[in-house]
């Protein structure tokens, strides 16, 4: 055998018609490196815009309408989206209409208030339950976890009765004392506690830091996504509250925004755009507050992780 043929690198054997043309197709995979056919990539966005147009579209339907005018038809057939001439009249009369915008100054006031709560009171709850030692721990975790099997409806009026021998009936303190603290923010504290490793605050024990130092120092800063995740919930709790706050206050100066729209619809007045126009209102804050604080809340579904 001659040096040439000795060097000459193996002949690879000719791919057939068939391989050849799955070559030259665009090679689509998943996440974990497995092949995706087309049609179930197309499925895939068809349900994914399924689900959007289900979501997404009665919010943008009563943008739409807000955004009609007087003399167009919202109840044609086919219904138009568009609005042909579009006008923000509509929540010039919701002011005229309702003073919403002390309604929405109470609703502000009580969700911050209950944001602020839930956070610092999630968070220490969460901490005790999760990292402190001591007797009554697991059954005190069960008594949170069995509080939110218990229904609203079954303890309101219990709640009004304490409220109303506090002396807090009819005030805006009564109304944020009920949803002040989460059971179900406390255990999302509870569960981000329990996946930072021991390792970290044993070394700070050992460096001398005490309890509140480890809590505030350590433990804190590594759960700030599920902080904006209880931040969130809290806010949108307080926000959209209706009952409550409709047992509670009798004074229509310090009625939130979720019992002042209801006066949009009703005896006196029955539009639909006015209806429309104040469910902007009462929406815009919420996604105004989810767009500041996305960034945490997705970081909240990894929450305890070590970065090197």
């Amino acid at each position: 055998m001659s040096l040439a043929e000795k060097t000459r690198p193996a002949e690879k054997p000719r791919a057939t018609g068939r391989e050849r043309k799955r070559q030259r197709e665009p090679r689509i995979t998943d996440e974990h490196g497995r092949r995706i056919r087309v049609w179930e990539l197309a499925l895939r966005y068809l349900l994914l815009l399924g689900v959007l147009a289900l979501t997404i579209g009665p919010f943008l339907w009563q943008l739409s309408t807000s955004l009609k005018g007087p003399t167009e038809d919202i109840f044609s057939s086919p219904p138009k989206f568009l609005p042909s001439d579009p006008t923000l009249h509509n929540y010039e009369r919701v002011a005229d209409t309702i003073p919403v915008w002390d309604y929405a100054l109470n609703s502000l006031k009580v969700a911050a208030a209950n944001v602020v709560t839930n956070c610092v009171g999630a968070a220490l709850a969460g901490y005790a339950l999760a990292r402190l030692r001591y007797r009554g721990r697991r059954v005190a975790t069960l008594v949170f976890i069995l509080t939110m099997l218990v229904p609203v409806e079954g303890i309101i009026i219990a709640q009004f009765t304490t409220m109303r021998e506090l002396g807090l009936n009819n005030t805006l303190v009564g109304v944020l004392l009920r949803r002040c603290v989460s059971a179900l923010n406390v255990l999302l504290m509870r569960n981000a506690f329990l996946n930072l490793p021991y390792e970290i605050e044993e070394a700070a024990f050992v460096d001398g830091a005490n309890v509140w130092q480890r809590f505030c120092r350590i433990a804190l800063p590594a759960v700030k996504g599920t902080l904006a995740v209880v931040a969130i919930f809290a806010f949108m709790g307080a926000w959209d509250d209706f009952l409550w706050p409709l047992i509670v206050l009798s004074d229509p100066s310090r009625f939130t925004l979720t019992i002042g729209l209801n006066y949009l619809h009703g005896t006196f007045a029955n539009d639909e755009r006015l209806v429309a126009a104040g469910t902007i209102i009462a929406v815009a804050p919420l996604i105004i507050l989810f767009a500041c604080l996305q960034r945490y809340f997705f970081r909240g579904v990894g929450e305890g992780a070590v970065k090197g």
